[in-house]
């Protein structure tokens, strides 16, 4: 599997409705968005008793991995387990099938057994997760908005309304408390491309004008998961 460029913008609502009126001009909507054009993610992440992730992701350490449960518009029928690799700025994505009993063992600190016929992906992420001691920290939560453009395998999305809660073993219910964790309706705008970025997209965009970062919802969702500065 091949890594992807990533960049990584924070936006102001100006900003957001900027690029959102330039994206639906210039690409098409992800098919798999709501009428709307978004749809809402929520993730749970996981990390070791070191906090090992939290603290290689604030230094920027490359390579490095994270590891996580996400679902899409809160719905517990279809979950997946993702191990998200970084290496020098650029990214890749594995990512398994689970069974919501699957989903509930990790949520509970444990690895689930291996089941006849599981996949090998999933066996070698469920064993990567007992090798780390993994256990779930977090829960974050937004509302994307995805464009894609064939050329380049480009995707763009705008994620909005970010927020985290500590109740992990909550994550798959649909009334799960949230709380924001960035200010001012602020946003992030994420531009991800496997061997080029067009360059008539990156100037009707003005990419340069905006404030580049190598932000991350994890690290910032851990960051109010803090009392006295201390994780939890």
């Amino acid at each position: 599997m091949n890594y992807r460029h990533e960049y990584k913008y924070l936006c102001t609502p100006a900003d957001l409705a900027l690029e959102r009126a330039r994206l639906e001009r210039l690409l098409k909507p992800d098919p798999h968005a709501g009428p709307d054009g978004s749809y809402d993610i929520r993730s749970v992440y996981f990390d070791d008793p070191e906090n090992r992730c939290f603290f290689e992701n604030e230094d920027g350490e490359s390579p490095r991995a994270k590891y996580r449960l996400r679902i899409y518009n809160k719905n517990a029928g279809f979950i997946r387990l993702e191990k998200k690799s970084k290496l020098q700025g650029m990214t890749r994505k594995e990512a398994a099938t689970l069974s919501r009993a699957q989903a509930e063992t990790l949520l509970c600190g444990q690895i689930p057994r291996q089941a006849a016929g599981q996949a090998e992906r999933l066996t070698r992420l469920l064993a990567e997760m007992r090798l780390l001691a993994l256990r779930p920290v977090v829960v974050v939560r937004y509302r994307r908005t995805p464009f894609v453009l064939e050329t380049g395998n480009v995707r763009i999305t705008l994620d909005e309304e970010i927020s985290s809660s500590q109740a992990v073993g909550r994550f798959l219910d649909t009334d799960l408390p949230m709380r924001p964790v960035l200010g001012g309706g602020q946003g992030v705008l994420e531009v991800k491309w496997d061997e080029f970025l067009p360059s008539w997209l990156k100037e009707s965009m003005e990419l340069e004008a905006l404030r580049w970062s190598g932000f991350s919802k994890y690290d910032l969702c851990r960051k109010y998961n803090t009392y006295g500065g201390l994780l939890l």
